[in-house]
């Protein structure tokens, strides 16, 4: 009797001591949300996930993937909810409204805590002087050509100018064969049309929204861009549906052959290759107003990342954030989606061996970079009441004088 005690007390014992060595070298699984993998060649992330987790054992990374808009979607609910990822990719047009909801947490502790040397960043994105974001990759928006579009049509050299532009879109454009010269994604869903491909008009020819940091929109530049737009609009060389039309709507039209120009970022050219192998497609620099000789602002977006306020697991996070910051695997990231990094180290192989890209570095060092909406309190939202006056000026309801001075008196309020 008292030997089956005995074994009993042994068996519980190791039970107990198995439970708690499981415990103890249990992984830590953590998640981290962005839009990036469908946009890099099939794999290319999860591999970079596999190798950090290789040199970090006991961490775990689960990928939650979709196309921008959705991901930007989850991540509100997300950070509204509490349920936000331990790993946020973020655009730098929602940091401010997610770091003042309490979303996105300060990194600057955790830099503190390890002696992390900032100098080697190449931005670092704070609000109300909090360090919520590093620019992992920075993307240009160029505009894309379809190059036998343009052959067909008989334009022999990319367009520099708006008036060349024009002429280019309004002789690629045959309604006939739902083939269009340009695409206006003008969605309120999901408003970064405003940003990329309006806004981005007015810095490609040097001018601002802005004066002292507060909205200008009242600006001849600002005005003159929206009658340039509308003038596009009127003379039908713009893909039908604009304002049902998010950023993956122009792709998909672009990659099926149906618009000739769009603009863009770098960041969909492994995607372009991918869907459509066989379609020869090149870029240029956004066209400036007719006359303008100075240096072009360079649209761009990045992919940032940031870490939840409320995640578990900020330790193992941050781990993964430093990882994907570091010169190495920063390089090899952002030479394989076609991007400029975010570390100021890294060295991407992409200039040498992509001529897309080539380019792209050449526009990039004839210009600068121009984006203001990053940074701004509730970027979104002014995206959206700008992106409302600008419908009605579609729609004939109004004039672009009319259009601006109603989205001013809106940006005021929120500033």
């Amino acid at each position: 009797m008292r030997f089956n005690n005995f074994s009993r007390s042994v068996r519980a014992a190791a039970a107990a001591w198995a439970l708690c060595a499981t415990s103890a070298f249990a992984d830590t699984t953590i998640e981290f949300i962005q839009w990036w993998e469908p946009e890099m060649p099939a794999g290319a992330l999860r591999g970079i996930m596999d190798d950090f987790e290789a040199k970090n054992p006991g961490i775990k990374v689960t990928l939650v993937s979709g196309p921008y808009a959705t991901t930007r979607d989850q991540i509100v609910v997300g950070a509204a909810s509490g349920t936000l990822s331990d790993v946020v990719g973020l655009d730098g047009a929602w940091v401010n409204s997610l770091a003042k909801q309490g979303a996105i947490a300060s990194m600057d502790e955790l830099m503190d805590e390890v002696g992390y040397d900032r100098t080697q960043l190449a931005d670092i994105v704070k609000v109300d002087g909090k360090s919520v974001m590093f620019p992992l990759a920075s993307f240009v928006y160029p505009v894309f050509v379809n190059m036998d579009l343009a052959k067909a049509a008989g334009i022999d050299k990319m367009p520099s100018t708006r008036s060349e532009f024009a002429d280019a879109a309004k002789k690629m454009t045959d309604a006939s064969k739902n083939q269009y010269g340009w695409v206006l994604p003008l969605s309120l869903q999901s408003p970064g049309g405003i940003q990329n491909d309006v806004m981005s008009w007015v810095w490609a020819s040097g001018a601002s929204m802005l004066k002292d940091g507060k909205p200008d929109l009242e600006n001849e530049a600002v005005v003159g861009t929206l009658d340039y737009i509308e003038s596009l609009n009127k003379a039908h060389v713009i893909s039908p549906g604009i304002f049902a039309k998010k950023e993956q709507d122009k792709v998909e039209e672009f990659v099926n052959g149906r618009v000739g120009m769009m603009v863009d970022s770098l960041a969909h050219v492994n995607l372009i290759r991918e869907r459509s192998p066989n379609l020869k497609f090149g870029i240029s620099a956004l066209p400036a107003a007719d006359g303008y000789t100075g240096k072009r602002g360079m649209p761009y977006a990045s992919w940032g990342i940031g870490i939840s306020e409320g995640s578990e697991h900020k330790d193992e996070a941050w781990k993964l954030v430093e990882y994907l910051m570091s010169p190495e695997v920063n390089g090899r990231l952002v030479s394989i989606a076609n991007a400029f990094p975010g570390n100021v180290h890294a060295k991407p192989d992409f200039v040498a061996s992509d001529p897309i890209f080539a380019e792209a570095f050449k526009i990039f060092q004839s210009g600068y970079p121009a984006n203001e909406f990053v940074g701004l309190p509730v970027a979104e939202e002014l995206m959206r009441d700008l992106n409302v006056e600008v419908q009605k000026v579609f729609d004939g309801g109004q004039t672009t004088k009319e259009a601006v001075a109603n989205a001013q008196k809106a940006w005021l309020a929120k500033f």
